[in-house]
């Protein structure tokens, strides 16, 4: 689980019901007309903005910014270094039974083209365009929370013209005032939370575990095809260390 996400999301929370309530209580912030013309009306937006398959996979997504797959990438490297030792000593026929019970997909599936002697530019051009593939579904998820971000932000001033309008329309009527000065005011503040707590943050974390999970296929592309190559460990360690910040780059050879 991503602390950093988590201890964000529930701060914000936190510190926003903290102020309501030292001020006018929180009550006061809860207006069922503001939350379906925002929530209903920015979620129906995107419900005809994206395609139904890519909504159903909302909480899904949303559950990847708070807790990642995860993956020890000094571990990839010295299991990639141990693979490219046991080919270097033994053949690549080898490690048969290591790319069968390999659990990373990606590596697996690279490590079987290397055993069964598929060409160099074979394996590469059908694990970049796996890379490639898995990056786009990737953005297309995460677009759909910047795209809530901009949808929630236009629906509250929506839902603020339509508390307006109403206001004008009773101003005789002192007792209508009231609801509909809460209408036009937390549409927009609902809004602005929607955005800028759930909608844009989220889909700047999403971006950047593609950008983690693509290092991380990148490295097993970069490990596959040196161990197709026959280059030495050492070489290959240092080649793979390579892709880490200099604090993290530990040699294990």
């Amino acid at each position: 689980m991503d602390l950093g996400t988590v201890i964000g999301l529930v701060l914000i929370l936190a510190l926003l019901a903290g102020a309501m309530a030292m001020g006018v209580g929180i009550g006061a912030y809860i207006d069922i007309p503001s939350v379906l013309i925002v929530i209903g009306g920015s979620m129906g937006a995107l419900m005809i903005a994206f395609k139904p398959i890519q909504m159903k996979k909302f909480i899904k997504v949303f559950m990847i910014a708070i807790k990642p797959p995860e993956e020890d990438v000094s571990e990839l490297i010295k299991k990639l270094v141990a693979y490219s030792s046991k080919a270097r000593k033994d053949g690549l026929l080898a490690l048969e039974g290591d790319a069968n019970n390999e659990e990373n997909e990606f590596l697996r599936k690279g490590l079987s083209m290397a055993i069964d002697g598929s060409e160099p530019d074979t394996i590469r051009n059908l694990l970049e365009i796996d890379m490639e593939q898995t990056s786009t579904r990737h953005k297309s998820h995460s677009s759909i929370f910047s795209t809530w971000a901009g949808i929630a932000g236009a629906f509250g001033m929506i839902g603020t013209l339509i508390g307006l309008v109403a206001m004008l329309l009773n101003m005789a009527d002192p007792s209508a005032i009231g609801p509909s000065m809460a209408v036009a005011l937390l549409t927009t503040m609902y809004g602005a939370i929607i955005g800028n707590v759930l909608g844009a943050p989220v889909a700047n974390i999403l971006n950047i575990r593609n950008d983690d999970e693509m290092l991380i296929k990148e490295i097993v592309l970069t490990g596959i095809m040196s161990i197709q190559d026959g280059d030495a460990p050492r070489d290959l360690e240092a080649k793979l260390l390579a892709y880490l910040p200099p604090e993290h780059r530990e040699s294990s050879i």
